[in-house]
């Protein structure tokens, strides 16, 4: 027997290989449907993994910060493989979770334009409802590189050759798709009940300028569509205080070539900018600093160490 520490500082003894899921369905039902995984001792692990010691176990679900990145980076798979489906030419680069979803970078000769991105949603919808299991499985270094280069997925093999000589090289399949991923996952696609994909931009394969301009497409998932809906919902509230936006219908400011990254201060956005420049001074000023004022214009060495030159060159 081996003894589970939980969160709440319970213990429970268990049969050595016991998995993660069976640990949340020994304490209710409800537990075990809204689990995504756990982080035992430590270490994030998946539903299905096995645990054969003593171990302190926390089971993490969607509203886990962890348990997040579990469910959007299947997500992220989920639409590398509808991509694959319907258009089976593109070639795969990476595709991990972010802080509010996830995105993929796709190597295609076409525009993922948002007819492109409704069709792919929808494809997604078919997998989700497929309910199709990941399955995780390695592979030798030689072997891993070769069964990439089968796929014609250069971008892959790439990823594999940089990894360090002793690394272990996993796999995850869900029916017919298999990518290059070191997980965690969900144990199957069904859980993700709602999609969006959110917009699409332009990305340097490892974000160097030198290498090819992938396409990066962003999108978000939830366990409930009604999350979705009240997530979509914020996002336009959002863009209505979006202050580029406002800036140019109040007049505040505008953009011009001439300066990009520079916003033209207006009459009404000169009366903004010196009251809050007169109350920053009068609050630095009652603290003991001093002002100093810096040239406006400097050597393009330090666009270069900001990280600007790239952008706006």
């Amino acid at each position: 027997m081996i003894k589970i520490r939980l969160k709440d500082g319970t213990v429970k003894e268990f049969e050595a290989g016991i998995t993660v899921a069976d640990v949340a369905k020994s304490i209710s039902q409800g537990l075990a449907r809204a689990a995504v995984g756990a982080i035992v001792d430590g270490a994030v692990k998946e539903l299905n993994s096995t645990i054969d010691h003593d171990a302190d176990v926390k089971l993490l679900t969607f509203n886990d910060e962890e348990g997040k990145k579990i469910f959007w980076h299947t997500t992220s798979h989920i639409l590398a493989q509808a991509v694959k489906r319907l258009y089976p030419n593109v070639k795969l680069a990476i595709g991990p979770a972010i802080d509010t979803g996830f995105y993929y970078d796709f190597d295609a000769d076409f525009t993922f334009t948002d007819e492109v991105l409704r069709k792919l949603e929808d494809e997604m919808r078919k997998i989700v409802k497929e309910n199709l299991s990941l399955e995780r499985f390695v592979l030798e270094r030689e072997e891993a590189i070769k069964f990439m280069q089968d796929k014609d997925e250069p971008y892959k093999v790439m990823l594999i050759k940089d990894l360090p000589e002793d690394e272990i090289i996993s796999f995850y399949r869900q029916g017919d798709f298999v990518d290059l991923c070191a997980g965690p996952h969900l144990p199957s696609t069904g859980s993700i009940k709602a999609i969006r994909l959110l917009s699409v931009a332009g990305a340097y394969w490892r974000g160097s300028e030198k290498n090819k301009m992938l396409q990066r497409i962003y999108g978000t998932s939830f366990p409930k569509k009604s999350e979705l809906d009240a997530y979509i919902n914020l996002l336009e509230e959002a863009k209505k205080r979006d202050h580029r936006k406002l800036g140019k219908e109040l007049d505040i400011f505008s953009m011009h070539e001439e300066g990009p990254g520079f916003p033209f201060f207006h009459p009404n956005g000169m009366i903004i900018r010196n009251e809050l420049e007169s109350f920053w001074r009068k609050i630095h000023i009652k603290n003991g600093y001093k002002e100093v004022m810096t040239p406006i214009i400097l050597s393009e060495s330090l666009w270069h160490q900001s990280g600007h030159w790239d952008h706006y060159k």
